[in-house]
């Protein structure tokens, strides 16, 4: 998987602008911030929409700073939050070791029927907690798809109110990516919330 930005230094060095400072957001970087997102529309397509991809939410979230030090998205992106990189394995985890702490101290405190009540009562929890969905506590991919089409759309209203002054060619070359991006974004969305075929 590539990105057309430099990933590993990226990782490295991710964007971070200080409150209240932003960069113009010039022709160049918007073409660039362009094509990423098509970019990543397509990478996302590849994933379970409807579970928590911990490596996405982080390029996610690596890469949203660099989109909100422009000035002329920072405002209409403000409120846009992060993702959530938490994943249903995480928590059950967290859950699991929690259980097996109970599983040790409880019985001291209340004694062992009563201990073992309560674990299996926590035990009855953690399983339940499995099925529920991811998006509860996590940013899925389609809510990250749904975080990725707002950009994209802010993006287009930008480009076609003419604020960047492009040239026709340039013009074409962005709207197409723009286009495409939010195309295959809105497919998979409605992918996702479509009921399957009963038989």
């Amino acid at each position: 998987m590539r990105f057309p930005f430099d990933l590993p230094n990226l990782r490295q060095r991710p964007w971070r602008s200080r409150p209240g400072t932003t960069v113009p957001l010039t022709r160049k970087a918007f073409y660039d911030l362009a094509a990423e997102t098509r970019q990543m529309a397509t990478d996302l397509a590849r994933y379970d929409q409807h579970r928590v991809d911990l490596g996405q939410c982080r390029l996610f979230n690596a890469w949203l700073p660099k989109v909100k030090r422009y000035d002329r998205l920072a405002a209409r992106l403000a409120d846009l939050s992060p993702a959530r990189p938490i994943s249903r394995l995480q928590v059950l985890v967290v859950g699991a070791a929690a259980g097996l702490a109970l599983l040790l101290f409880i019985p001291l405190q209340v004694g062992p029927v009563s201990g073992r009540i309560v674990v299996y009562a926590y035990a009855l929890a953690l399983i339940l907690f499995f099925f529920i969905p991811e998006r509860f506590y996590g940013t899925t991919v389609e809510l990250l798809e749904a975080k990725l089409l707002r950009i994209v759309e802010t993006m287009e209203d930008l480009l076609l109110h003419g604020e960047l002054d492009f040239s026709e060619a340039a013009f074409f070359r962005v709207k197409t990516n723009l286009t495409e991006a939010k195309r295959e974004l809105r497919q998979q969305l409605d992918l996702a919330h479509r009921p399957w075929p009963r038989g």
